[in-house]
């Protein structure tokens, strides 16, 4: 009797994560695809596809087809998942047939959504599909006592979207999710890079901003950064130099939106869990939690301890993963 492979898929809006039990992570790409407009062919999925956003020519199109966490684009998110999971089991080295696959959605998908997400990875041979919520997926990626009566507060600041879940006994008690994560923080920047200096500049130029010279809402000297755009007057290329006080700044909208969001979660919380709170703090995970101050603003913020999981980036596929120990309790 052959056993089934069973591997746990992070789709996520800005990457997509295989996890298996025998390798852990076994692929880690960005959500993208390139395809040809004409044919609606292929062309590149993942890493190859995002080196092409914004330098293809005018019959190839290189789009994310997950917005804000939910499917953009059904067919093309279909081909995505099928050609990663073609690239996952040439890792692996053997062929995933008929794998039993779990998924995580965001907490606020609606029923549709959730379907759409199953539809798709059913389509890709997958032989069961159990889906688990994204913040309880991420509490087990961060290792965090989810099966016992305790509260534990986990934040997950994704591309398309923020999701916080306060998780006790294996379920969710109370969460609460926005459309709103690190794409949003980029779009924010490329604004600004337009505003202020009349340049516009890619997504992977926003991003790179981001990721380097990007504060939270703390005090810290300034640094910056030289980047390349084209100027919209003069329609030529231009170096521009940002600061990082000026990002903090473009940031600060985003960054009250999230901090709103946990405050309003906390707030619903029963009296009983909060005690727990206070003792164990707030678990940060996701791309976004990389924000450089992020755990030490929130922290002076919500006057709680603020922690970074250990793998911000891959708990969520992580936890997706264990989630495959108790399948059967998926099940119910």
């Amino acid at each position: 009797m052959f056993s089934t492979t069973a591997i746990g898929i992070d789709l996520g809006t800005a990457n997509t994560l295989v996890y298996t039990k025998s390798k852990g992570i076994v692929l880690n790409e960005p959500s993208v695809v390139a395809f040809n407009i004409n044919t609606n062919e292929i062309i590149a999925t993942g890493l190859e596809a995002k080196e092409m956003v914004g330098k293809t020519p005018v019959s190839i199109k290189a789009i994310r087809p997950l917005k804000d966490g939910v499917i953009a684009d059904f067919n093309m998110t279909t081909a995505m998942i099928k050609a990663m999971m073609e690239k996952a089991s040439k890792k692996m080295g053997t062929s995933l047939r008929k794998p039993n696959v779990v998924v995580c959605t965001p907490s606020g998908a609606t029923s549709v959504e959730r379907l759409a997400i199953q539809d798709a990875v059913k389509q890709c041979g997958a032989k069961e599909v159990y889906l688990i919520d994204e913040p309880v997926a991420a509490a087990i990626g961060a290792e965090l006592p989810v099966s016992d009566p305790i509260a534990s507060v986990i934040v997950d600041i994704g591309g398309g979207t923020t999701e916080v879940g306060i998780i006790s006994f294996g379920g969710i008690v109370t969460s609460n999710t926005m459309k709103l994560g690190g794409d949003h923080m980029n779009e924010e920047i490329i604004q600004f890079a337009r505003k202020a200096f009349n340049v516009l500049i890619g997504e992977p130029t926003a991003e790179r901003i981001k990721q380097e010279i990007g504060y939270a809402l703390i005090e810290h000297s300034s640094e910056t950064l030289e980047v390349r755009g084209r100027d919209i007057v003069t329609g030529l290329p231009k170096t521009i130099t940002v600061s990082s006080l000026e990002i903090q700044n473009c940031l600060k909208e985003s960054l009250l939106s999230i901090l709103e969001l946990i405050g309003r979660t906390l707030e619903t919380c029963p009296p009983e869990l909060s005690g727990d709170i206070v003792d164990r703090g707030v678990v940060l995970t996701g791309g976004g939690s990389l924000l450089k101050g992020m755990t030490e603003w929130l922290s002076i913020e919500l006057a709680v301890p603020v922690h970074l999981a250990t793998d911000p980036l891959e708990s969520v596929a992580v936890g997706t993963g264990k989630a495959l120990d108790t399948i059967h309790l998926l099940k119910k």
